[in-house]
């Protein structure tokens, strides 16, 4: 099967899924360091997971989005509310257009490396809070990059209509132990348990009957 993509990898459940779901096709996989509150818990684990598959990976910061970008996820675990991720107080945690600006430097380096695809693991649960993870913001950016590229980079969100229970599943499927992913945004030494991201983590890995490996400070569902 032909390498033809660059994945944007972030070291969570959603991303390492993909990164062995496609693992075949990925010749270059991207992680961007923009200041969030769990960059420095989920980059190792990205790097990690390329490692072992022997993949092309780099780290690129974006340390201008932590300096004027506002944002509870670029201020801190006190900012990072507690709830469920479809709560209304979750919004607070969206960087404003990051998938946007992701995308965009992704699509040139793919050009850059002869690629002709960039994927991405946002998914259905996103679309609530999440402008740039819905269905109507993948087509319009994927038109976008192949009109502003001469090799027509397309870009491939395969789980944007799927749950996060469902991509756990697919999880299972692979083999993925999801003790080395990170999850929450609080960024901690352990996962909170609490945030939206934790309970977010905790429904779908129980609901994909996958026993949770996850060091909580609250376990409580």
């Amino acid at each position: 099967m032909e390498k033809d993509s660059l994945i944007i990898v972030s070291g969570g459940m959603d991303s390492i899924t993909l990164l062995y779901d496609r693992k075949d096709t990925i010749a270059f996989a991207v992680t961007f360091d923009y200041g969030s509150n769990h960059n420095a818990r989920e980059i190792p684990f990205a790097q990690l997971h390329c490692q072992r598959l022997g993949i092309r990976h780099i780290v690129i910061p974006l340390a201008f989005m932590q300096q004027y970008f506002k944002s509870s996820l670029l201020e801190g675990a006190d900012a990072i509310p507690d709830g469920h991720y479809a709560n209304e107080n979750m919004k607070s945690t969206v960087v404003p257009f990051r998938n946007g600006i992701m995308l965009a430097v992704a699509v040139g380096i793919a050009e850059s490396n002869g690629l002709s695809r960039v994927l991405i693991a946002n998914h259905g649960g996103d679309h609530a809070i999440y402008p740039d993870c819905r269905p109507e913001f993948i087509s319009a950016i994927d038109t976008a990059a192949k009109a502003g590229t001469y090799v027509n980079v397309a870009i491939e969100a395969p789980y944007t209509n799927i749950t996060k229970t469902d991509i756990a599943r697919r999880g299972k499927s692979l083999g993925i132990d999801y003790s080395e992913t990170w999850s929450c945004y609080k960024g901690t030494s352990v996962h909170c348990g609490t945030c939206g991201t934790c309970v977010e983590r905790k429904e779908a890995l129980r609901d994909a009957g996958i026993a949770d490996p996850t060091e909580y400070l609250d376990a409580t569902l």
